[in-house]
């Protein structure tokens, strides 16, 4: 009896332990799973897997100690999208019959594409979407966007849609890297502009003054003004087409801009800038359509394209430095220009622009620099060189006393002019082939002519010799027709640049 006593103490103090072990690991178990909770149910599956007849899940405790503790991975970056992503504009409510207004769905792609770096927004070909005043914004989009354009985009012709007037059309502002390209159309239908108020606000091109036709007529009365086709007035300010703001490495190739109610391309406060094989299409008596305008620009790259409007088929501001022009076909228009500059007397700086394989058809300048008198600053660091010219009414002028209205008051103080070059400049002319008007108080220095052949072409207009004032120089041979009016060497007062003046 006394042994059977004995071990049933043994007995009893034994399961006692077993309890109370049994009790601190499950205590222990308890304060594994406050931090691991999501291993507690896989190791509870675990524990009935290899111990079914186990009580309270003992063993899935002890089974969660057995693994260690694995943190959880970091977070992983958005990738890179590499132009995989494009935005449909169809796919926004675009419907891209001519008649429904789809500026919301080109809003909406915008906001889609501008969140993705090197994505595309696809507007198709063979459909004509009407677009009102839209602008598509950064500065906090990704860079590298891709605007394709093989379908057409053209702008409303109801008043309505203008409210009092809109200096711009289509406006891309603060973005970096992007791109529009395709084989699209964007016509500003202009027509509806120049009718409704043809020469409201508009200033004239002062080169006109130089022409006169030989009948004493100076062309047909504008024509008479329209009302818009959805009724009412078209406002007194005719928008840009497409205008690019405060944007690092545009590029411009392959479409097409008609009939913009004024300017057609313009790029202000941008750096890196590249247009190629870029075409411009509007009347030539189409009001104050410029094909390309510069301004506060630099590092720009023009080649390959055709420019044919209403004035300046390029216009080149203030503000502008390392501008490389080439391959170029302008006409009709009014050539390429630099200016006008130093209007209200203002300050204005230029430099370092070079044009040079470029064939002129029918404009009325070839290669100008137009700046107003009052004006301080510079313009230095010009070449133009290889520019054939084919009817085309004054080729080569220097005009420092430009004026687009009736009368200007006269000022002494004007736009210093220095190191302009004209080289291997051939062709046709029908007014006059050099015409080169400089300040008397600012004389043009340092201007080279190398080359220079222009024939005379009559035609409708009196024609006139060549003419300089105060314009100094040299000249290198052959020089056809004689210019005997630039004045050879440096002029012996010249005025000295004061900081007012320099740029």
């Amino acid at each position: 009896m006394g042994g059977t006593h004995l071990k049933n103490i043994t007995f009893t103090i034994v399961i006692a332990l077993l309890v109370w072990c049994s009790g601190v690991e499950f205590c222990n178990a308890k304060r594994v799973g406050k931090h691991w909770r999501q291993s507690r149910n896989s190791a509870a599956s675990l524990s009935k897997k290899k111990g079914k007849g186990h009580s309270s899940g003992h063993h899935s405790s002890s089974s969660g100690k057995q693994k260690p503790k694995i943190p959880p991975p970091p977070p992983i970056p958005p990738p890179k999208h590499s132009g995989s992503s494009v935005f449909n504009v169809l796919n926004f409510g675009a419907k891209g019959d001519g008649k429904s207004d789809d500026t919301k769905a080109f809003q909406a792609a915008w906001a889609a594409a501008c969140k993705i770096e090197a994505s595309t927004i696809n507007v198709p070909a063979t459909y004509v979407f009407l677009v009102g005043p839209i602008s598509f914004s950064g500065p906090y989009c990704q860079h590298d966007i891709v605007f394709q354009l093989d379908g057409t985009i053209v702008a409303p012709t109801g008043s309505s849609h203008w409210g009092s007037g809109f200096l711009q059309w289509l406006e891309f502002t603060k973005l970096v890297g992007l791109t529009i390209k395709g084989s699209g159309t964007i016509d500003g239908n202009g027509a509806v502009w120049w009718q409704s108020a043809p020469y409201d606000n508009d200033p004239f091109d002062d080169q006109a003054k130089l022409i006169f036709p030989t009948n004493l007529t100076f062309g047909q009365k504008p024509p008479a003004p329209v009302r818009s086709s959805l009724g009412g007035k078209m406002p007194s300010i005719k928008p840009t087409a497409l205008r690019f703001y405060g944007s690092f490495n545009v590029t411009v190739t392959g479409i097409t801009i008609q009939n913009s109610p004024q300017c057609h391309l313009k790029f202000d406060n941008c750096i890196g800038v590249t247009v190629y094989n870029f075409s411009v299409s509007s009347p030539a008596d189409s009001p104050n359509t410029d094909g390309i305008h510069l301004q506060n620009s630099k590092d720009v790259l023009i080649r390959s394209s055709s420019l044919a409007c209403g004035d300046d088929c390029v216009s080149i501001q203030t503000g502008c430095t390392n501008v490389y022009i080439h391959n170029v076909n302008c006409g009709p228009g009014h050539g390429i220009s630099i200016g006008g500059l130093g209007k209200d007397n203002t300050k204005a700086c230029v430099s370092n622009i070079t044009v040079r394989d470029v064939v002129m058809h029918n404009t009325m300048n070839g290669v100008r620099i137009k700046t107003w008198q009052g004006g301080s600053g510079s313009v230095q660091g010009v070449q133009f060189s290889n520019i054939q010219v084919s009817e085309v009414q004054l080729p080569i002028v220097i005009d420092q006393f430009y004026c687009d209205k009736s009368t200007c008051k006269n000022q002494s103080s004007a736009v210093a002019l220095s190191g302009i070059n004209y080289e291997n400049i051939r062709g046709t002319y029908t007014v006059k082939p050099l015409h080169l008007a400089c300040s008397d108080h600012m004389p043009c220095t340092d201007v080279t002519l190398t080359n220079i052949q222009l024939r005379a072409q009559p035609e409708r207009y009196h024609m006139y010799n060549p003419f300089c004032w105060q314009t100094f120089g040299q000249l290198f041979s052959p020089m056809i027709p004689p210019v005997e009016c630039l004045q050879v060497g440096k002029p012996s007062s010249n005025k000295i640049q004061g900081d007012h003046d320099s740029c």
